[in-house]
């Protein structure tokens, strides 16, 4: 498809600098722009490229001033937030990409479904008895869907994607491919030599504009609900125990593992690698470092923490600085013992 520049610019709200008929059919990063193609430009480290990119349309900033002349083949268009305004376009380029409907065969549909307008359901997916499809849902093939289940419109399954029965999936989310919603969480209660499975009656609701990684899971409650707050973004490879709670816009990066129980508020940002451990809660806006290992609650709204027992980063920092000087100060504690251990020797051959 083909798009002018006066056309993508009324979609972003932009003004045209340059050619309004300017032609773009790709899109690109801007030290690799070819003719044809539109990039944008958001930070300042790649400004240089802006004067030798060969791309017909360059999205910026209004703010951003041209510090030499740009190719008479560049035309530029300002908005208020270059980098948003690209992602819309990614947004909208995807969704005309992924704009498929009706259903493929081989693959089951229950008689018991009710399956919205505009539905895609692709090759070899299994929808259980009693599960609502909402409007412009897409489900790649391979997907599972059991019984009693729900998933709201304009929500998106990639390929290979299982949702366990009775659960519950909002508006406008994405699942990307692999990820497993509502198998039963880790729980066995010793008996004797052995551990006796505790059955997991409950389910997972996941709110609206979520979007969860590849191969990441999420554990059905035991009683109740594991849930997943709105707005909530979870990367790859992340594990969410049985009845956990993640709040509302808070971002987990991958290899991160939440055990059952804990409630994690809203607005938080938990880097990669982390543990959290069961049944404790973390409040409102707290960031939580790479690799670190929380092992109680954290009540401070806003706190930043870092370590394994996780405590506040700058005590972190401070006491990272020692930890690296350790083999100094053991030295010099050796050469210390040497000579206190001379000077003993010393005063022996005096008395």
């Amino acid at each position: 498809m083909e798009f002018k520049a006066r056309q993508i610019a009324a979609l972003l709200n932009g003004s045209v600098e340059g050619n309004p008929e300017a032609m773009v059919n790709s899109l690109s990063k801007i030290e690799e722009g070819k003719a044809g193609s539109l990039s944008f430009l958001s930070n300042p480290a790649y400004n240089s490229y802006l004067y030798s990119t060969e791309a017909s349309v360059v999205i910026v900033n209004k703010s951003f001033t041209a510090e030499q002349p740009l190719k008479k083949t560049c035309t530029l268009i300002r908005v208020d937030d270059s980098r948003v305004a690209f992602a819309k376009l990614l947004e909208m380029h995807q969704k005309s990409k992924n704009n498929k409907t009706g259903i493929e065969q081989p693959s089951f549909v229950s008689k018991t479904a009710l399956i919205g307008k505009e539905v895609y359901v692709g090759a070899f997916v299994y929808l259980g008895e009693n599960v609502k499809i909402g409007n412009n849902v897409k489900l790649f093939p391979n997907v599972f869907v059991g019984d009693n289940t729900t998933i709201g419109d304009n929500t998106i399954l990639y390929a290979g994607v299982k949702v366990y029965h009775e659960c519950m999936i909002g508006k406008n989310c994405t699942l990307h491919a692999g990820v497993v919603i509502g198998s039963d969480g880790f729980g066995f209660a010793p008996n004797n030599d052995s551990n006796f499975k505790i059955q997991h009656l409950g389910n997972v609701i996941i709110e609206d504009n979520v979007e969860i990684g590849s191969n990441t899971t999420i554990d059905r409650a035991t009683l109740g609900s594991t849930l997943i707050r709105k707005g909530a973004k979870l990367d790859n490879l992340i594990q969410i125990g049985h009845n956990a709670e993640i709040g509302e816009n808070t971002v987990i990066v991958a290899q991160t593992g939440i055990a059952g129980s804990t409630k994690i508020g809203k607005n938080c940002i938990i880097a990669g690698q982390v543990g959290v451990v069961g049944h404790i809660t973390i409040a409102d806006g707290v960031r939580i470092a790479a690799q670190s290992g929380v092992g109680n609650s954290i009540s401070q709204e806003g706190a930043t923490v870092q370590g394994s027992p996780a405590f506040s980063i700058g005590e972190y920092k401070r006491s990272y600085v020692l930890f690296k000087n350790f083999p100094d100060v053991n030295n010099r504690i050796k050469s210390i013992e040497k000579i206190l251990q001379e000077l003993k020797m010393v005063k022996g051959i005096e008395e």
